[in-house]
């Protein structure tokens, strides 16, 4: 029985490999790629309104999630805020944030080709091994020429090869070509496409709401007659949740650091008589 459930389990993974193989050459057929791309980026934007909005960088290396490789972006582009969302704005500039140091690389006379070259042992003790062989951006041609918009500022449009998936038909996007390419939304390299947006979207949404918990959080906490930034961090740090503070009594409250007496009874008494 072990070893027939050990074989079983094996044959699943030799199948997931192969299936990733298959679904990355197609993919790079699609695209028209010299070479099949190792590691894929994908970036999202997530927000409500404009509200914390927020960006994220997944990773594909071999067609498989690698999350330590994940970042998140907090948008600082003033003109996004509440009320005011601007997708394109926001993928402008997380791209001209993630790939600021390759053009400082450009610029300083690096050499593209060595990136190419995954096995080049030059790349293993240096920050650039995390050069990707394809970026793709959720949306559509908008996202994409804002994407654009950021590599040609940096001088690097030439350097970085990048697509944009859109959802409502699940239409690739190429720079140069103002319609999307003919393809069928199930073929694999489609769906290891839509993979990399779907997680990237996951990402940015679990990140968003984080955010936006927190920042409730901060906000409710504020109503409280004599509670500073510093406090209502210290109180967060301490019991991890609005809901914690809520059910906290005042000896649970007494504990948090330089919370004195006043401030628990203030505390207390605001969720106590709510």
């Amino acid at each position: 029985m072990v070893l027939k459930n050990a074989k079983l389990e094996l044959d699943r993974i030799l199948n997931g490999i192969q299936d990733n193989e298959s679904s990355i050459e197609d993919l790079a057929q699609i695209l028209e790629l010299s070479e099949q791309p190792k590691r894929i980026e994908g970036y999202d934007i997530s927000h409500i309104q404009g509200s914390d909005p927020v960006a994220s960088q997944v990773v594909f290396i071999d067609g498989i999630p690698s999350k330590q490789d994940y970042r998140k972006y907090k948008i600082k582009d003033p003109n996004v805020f509440v009320g005011h969302s601007d997708d394109f704005a926001s993928i402008y500039e997380v791209i001209l944030r993630r790939f600021k140091k390759w053009s400082r690389f450009k610029k300083s006379g690096g050499d593209f080709s060595i990136l190419n070259d995954k096995t080049n042992s030059k790349l293993d003790n240096e920050l650039l091994s995390d050069w990707p062989d394809l970026i793709m951006i959720d949306g559509g041609k908008g996202q994409l020429n804002a994407a654009i918009k950021a590599l040609k500022e940096l001088n690097l449009e030439e350097e970085v090869t990048i697509c944009s998936l859109a959802k409502k038909n699940e239409e690739i996007f190429i720079p140069g070509f103002k319609k999307s390419l003919d393809t069928d939304e199930n073929q694999k390299g489609v769906l290891l496409l839509r993979r990399v947006r779907d997680e990237a979207h996951r990402f940015a949404l679990s990140f968003h709401r984080d955010k936006r918990s927190k920042r409730m959080n901060r906000s409710q906490l504020s109503q409280i007659s004599g509670l500073g930034p510093s406090r209502i961090r210290e109180l967060l740090e301490h019991f991890k949740s609005i809901d914690a503070i809520r059910i906290a009594s005042k000896e649970d409250l007494s504990k948090v650091k330089g919370l004195g007496k006043n401030s628990v009874n203030d505390i207390y008494k605001y969720f106590n008589e709510l």
